[in-house]
């Protein structure tokens, strides 16, 4: 996976893409923004855990070890985000990681659907 679809980079959230030994291999520009104090777009071809301490390493390396997706909130300077980390699969096999982080409000609506 060289290059995101067009789409990707008008989208108003960060999307960074790994393979699965977690080798940066895309990311859009928000993406690119969002860690440019960490190299941002110069991240392609380094390894996600290379980029985090423990225990968020240790949870990365079980997360690849065993496709599995991660969810969580943050906030930073009384910005919030949702961070979505999913598997993403090609031809039915585990290819990485996909991380999606959306800025969301400080409260966020939730809705009982039936």
């Amino acid at each position: 996976m060289d290059q995101l679809p067009d789409w990707l980079e008008g989208l108003s959230a960060a999307v960074t893409v790994t393979d699965e030994r977690g080798w940066i291999v895309a990311m859009n520009g928000r993406a690119a923004e969002t860690f440019a104090a960490s190299g941002g777009v110069a991240l392609l071809g380094s390894n996600v855990l290379d980029c985090h301490p423990e225990p968020s390493r240790s949870k990365l390396a079980a997360m690849l070890a065993g496709a599995t997706a991660n969810h969580y909130t943050t906030e930073k300077a009384g910005q919030r985000r949702m961070i979505h980390q999913l598997p993403w699969f090609r031809d039915g096999e585990f290819a990485g990681l996909v991380e999606i982080a959306v800025e969301i409000p400080v409260a966020l609506p939730h809705f009982e659907r039936s």
